[in-house]
């Protein structure tokens, strides 16, 4: 333990260079273990939230969506960020909702991702659910070209081809797949896993969609 205590970078200040509803871009005073000091660069965002939905034909909900930040296109489970003072539960199911056109099942929580936390502190709330209700056309339609239900099986090979490049996407189908192996729900039956979301009050030119497989 004392080991780990001397790896840990102390801060010794940190303020905020812009912020904005969305992030707070801040810059602090860190001391590395070896005496030296840095200033670091660092974004702290609102939470985020969303869900793995499946159904009974062992599908995964998913949206096809471009992404302006990398000029990319992949498969995602639908996401968003959690309002002040919204449950990252309710902000799940809205985004799922609003993204898709349907309407998830009972949530359950699945797990706690940070996906940068070397540089961004933005904590991402997903949930699982088995079924869902088909209630309209999405409420959002700018966020998606196109909503699936992907098989699951297919989901490795979409990692492997690129077509799924969302890193909070990619951990939470992987670890879907590692629960559909044989005993995978073994540990899920002793109780939370490791990780997983709580429900906490928020805060402190177009491509023809390519095949699945």
């Amino acid at each position: 333990m004392r080991r780990v205590d001397r790896m840990r970078w102390q801060v010794h200040s940190e303020k905020s260079l812009y912020a904005d509803p969305w992030l707070d871009i801040r810059v602090a005073d860190v001391e590395l273990p070896d005496g030296r000091h840095l200033d670091h660069r660092l974004v702290r965002t609102a939470p985020g939230a969303g869900a793995v939905v499946t159904d009974d034909k062992d599908r995964v909900l998913l949206i096809w969506r471009h992404r302006f930040i990398t000029d990319s296109w992949g498969w995602e489970i639908p996401l968003g960020q959690v309002d002040e003072g919204e449950l990252p539960r309710v902000a799940a199911a809205r985004e799922v909702e609003e993204e898709t056109g349907w309407r998830p099942g009972p949530l359950r929580p699945m797990m706690c991702i940070q996906p940068t936390n070397g540089f961004c502190d933005s904590t991402h709330h997903i949930y699982r659910a088995d079924t869902a209700t088909h209630i309209g056309p999405p409420s959002d339609p700018w966020e998606a070209e196109r909503v699936e239900w992907v098989p699951v099986t297919g989901i490795h090979q979409l990692i492997e081809t690129g077509k799924i490049v969302c890193g909070t996407s990619i951990s939470c189908l992987l670890y879907l797949l590692l629960d559909s192996l044989p005993g995978g729900g073994a540990q899920r039956a002793k109780g939370r896993p490791f990780g997983t979301a709580r429900d906490t009050s928020a805060h402190s030119r177009l491509p023809t969609p390519p095949d699945l497989f």
